[in-house]
């Protein structure tokens, strides 16, 4: 496999190591799982109290799921782009994001 020298975020594309892809792909599992419960819940006519706190902790999970990925972004995407000369359009994307993240 021919490895990709450049971070090509802005292509909806990012070459990532296994164990990245191995640890998001186990956390987004654990997720599912937590998802799948809360439909059980609510099938088995749950009481509500219950399934909200279930909602809360996946909340918290893609938060925090949410976190790292960002973070990873930041350490790998954009610090490559600023390295190429592309502050504003790294910037400008970051921005986006964000917005985006925080509605």
């Amino acid at each position: 496999m021919e490895e990709k020298k450049e971070c090509s975020c802005k292509h909806r594309t990012k070459e990532r190591s296994e164990k990245e892809r191995k640890d998001m792909l186990n956390r987004l599992s654990r997720i599912e799982g937590q998802v799948r419960g809360i439909r059980k819940m609510v099938e088995n006519d749950v009481y509500c109290p219950e399934i909200l706190i279930q909602v809360s902790a996946v909340s918290a999970a893609l938060n925090s799921f949410n976190k790292v990925l960002l973070a990873e972004h930041l350490h790998s995407c954009v610090v490559d782009d600023i390295k190429k000369g592309k502050e504003d359009e790294a910037i400008d994307e970051l921005v986006k994001v964000l917005q985006k993240l925080m509605k």
